[in-house]
């Protein structure tokens, strides 16, 4: 065989295997996960506040992937925005039962998830007038992820609200009134309570 024809068929394969491992990682990089491209839509209609639009498309995230993390959450904070209380607290329960089954100690996004479940379920609990189960929620996500639920950003601050409610401090306020004789507790104040924002990593 000739060396020059063996030499450009090696350097052809080569190039060819190149070529292919390279359009194989940017497939892979460049197409999401199952799902997350729904939980993105269903986010944006969440924030434009249509909610059942948005329930819709975690739905369908959930046909493409069961158990979708950012489904599962995405379907409990609509629940929770259009007061439809129970369905989000059996929501946020299942999210509660499932996640310490299937994550990792370094997923970090997971446990983030959890922590704001428990958040968002004390945030219902809290609403309902159960004070006691807001607090241990509360408390319980704190355990689990504290920088999840410390409260927005900067940036967030900075666009909508310089001082919005946090799960430390709404736990704090929670246990000190608890302290207090029942007749002297004050557990609501609609002002307040409205700037309690959803968690959601």
């Amino acid at each position: 065989m000739d060396p020059r024809v063996l030499r450009r068929f090696i350097i052809i394969v080569a190039i060819a295997t190149l070529v292919m491992f390279s359009l194989s990682v940017g497939y892979k990089f460049f197409t999401p996960p199952p799902g997350d491209y729904e939980v993105r839509k269903g986010d944006i209609l969440l924030g434009d506040k249509q909610y059942e639009e948005a329930i819709r498309w975690f739905d369908k995230a959930l046909v493409a992937q069961p158990d979708h993390r950012g489904a599962l959450m995405g379907r409990a904070l609509a629940f929770i925005q259009s007061e439809r209380y129970p369905e989000a607290m059996a929501e946020l329960d299942y999210i509660v039962e499932l996640l310490p089954k299937v994550i990792e100690a370094d997923d970090l996004t997971g446990r983030g998830v959890l922590a704001a479940a428990y958040a968002n379920r004390g945030i219902i609990h809290d609403r309902l007038g159960r004070h006691q189960k807001a607090l241990a929620d509360y408390v319980k996500s704190l355990e689990i992820d504290s920088d999840t639920v410390s409260g927005p950003d900067l940036f967030y601050k900075i666009l909508y609200d310089p001082r919005p409610s946090n799960v430390r401090d709404r736990a704090r306020y929670i246990y000190e009134q608890l302290q207090k004789p029942e007749g002297e507790r004050l557990m609501r104040v609609p002002k307040l309570d409205a700037k309690q924002r959803m968690y959601k990593p």
